[in-house]
């Protein structure tokens, strides 16, 4: 992955369509970790833990090894099992999902908003059953998902709400920041997130009984596994101290990395208003919202294809969106979801990330008003 920041000039050089940065600190953390031999799971995660704890006003954070098993770590704890039913809307990364079938538990699908990939808390209130042991809803690129709507649906059926936040990390909605606000919080420190760890993630809740077992769980169910007797159930969760390191020099630089994506989206958004091939899927940003990445959805049948490879003649590297979860036969869904296709074929990931040059963000502006006047 690119750590520089010098914009591309050169013939032959691309523009990435990702660039994160890892700097002196975090070179300087990893050394003194490595110097000072922490490098299972020790004090520098809890200072991690405690930095983030005290970043988003939670009592509790538990570190793991990526946003993945964060979702595991989290389901474990609620007793999400076989024969239970989680539900998920169809727009996510497939780790969302995974998490639930991991655990031999089934996965409902439901669609998202028509406007944006948002997950439709009307739609989730029809997919309930009795079967039912968990909803995930997924903060798209730092977009709110109505979480004052949905834990008000849940609590009535009595399910508990796990936030899949791997993608808005310092990103708020109505009720304060996302992942806050439910029973359990999942975040990501994979490369192509706000903070990144190159692998990792974590859990955060308010809920001293829900730390207590997840500590558990993360630790093979028991607090010392030296102990006379297990309690439960759990497996190794532990996240080292050598990548941690690096997350407490990447917190430190969070509201630059939010200033940076946040100018890299509203430089998009103003020019590519004016092109009528492409929109971009809007985040509100004027309401406290990360934009983490700058989507678009191109319209037609075919134009995203046509569009990545008249920008990749460019230099200009893009990445079109994932499919749909419902387009996975091993989920067994057969409903309907027409907002979701929408994003699914026509959606797009222009050049960003919290160390993108604005100047490579320019000459895709520059690439993609060409491709107006070449197609319009």
């Amino acid at each position: 992955m690119n750590v520089h920041t010098k914009p591309v000039s050169a013939p032959g050089q691309k523009i990435s369509w990702w660039r994160t940065g890892v700097g002196e600190e975090e070179i300087a953390n990893v050394v003194e970790s490595i110097r000072a031999e922490h490098i299972s799971s020790g004090p520098v995660m809890a200072r991690l833990e405690a930095a983030l704890a005290e970043t988003l006003g939670v009592p509790y954070v538990v570190c793991t090894m990526s946003g993945s098993m964060a979702l595991t770590l989290a389901l474990m704890t609620l007793g999400v099992g076989p024969g239970d039913e989680v539900i998920v809307h169809n727009r996510t990364f497939m780790a969302t999902a995974h998490a639930a079938l991991m655990l031999g538990a089934s996965v409902r699908l439901v669609d998202v908003l028509p406007d944006i990939p948002a997950m439709d808390v009307a739609a989730v209130g029809a997919a309930i059953t009795r079967r039912t042991k968990a909803i995930i809803p997924v903060h798209l690129n730092g977009r709110a998902v109505d979480m004052a709507a949905l834990n008000d649906l849940a609590k009535r059926h009595g399910i508990p709400v796990v936030e899949d936040t791997a993608q808005a990390m310092l990103s708020n909605g109505p009720g304060g920041w996302l992942g806050t606000q439910s029973d359990l919080g999942c975040f990501s420190l994979g490369m192509t997130k706000l903070l990144s760890t190159g692998q990792g993630g974590f859990v955060v809740t308010a809920a001293k009984n829900l730390y207590a077992r997840m500590r558990r769980v993360q630790n093979h169910g028991v607090v010392d596994t030296l102990a006379d007797s297990y309690d439960f159930a759990g497996s190794n969760f532990k996240f080292n101290d050598v990548l941690v390191s690096i997350g407490l020099a990447q917190l430190e630089r969070g509201q630059a990395k939010v200033a940076h994506v946040t100018k890299v989206y509203e430089t998009y958004k103003a020019a590519v208003d004016e092109l009528d091939f492409i929109d971009v899927i809007p985040v509100k940003v004027d309401r406290g919202e990360t934009p983490l990445w700058t989507e678009v959805v191109c319209a037609g049948r075919g134009a995203r294809t046509h569009l990545m490879a008249f920008l990749a003649e460019r230099g200009i590297d893009t990445r079109q969106f994932l499919p749909d979860l419902d387009l996975s036969p091993y989920l067994n869904n057969t409903g309907k979801f027409p907002y979701s296709r929408k994003f699914g074929e026509g959606g797009l990931f222009l050049p960003g990330g919290p160390t993108q040059p604005i100047e490579n963000v320019h000459a895709t502006i520059d690439a993609l008003r060409e491709y107006a006047n070449l197609h319009g």
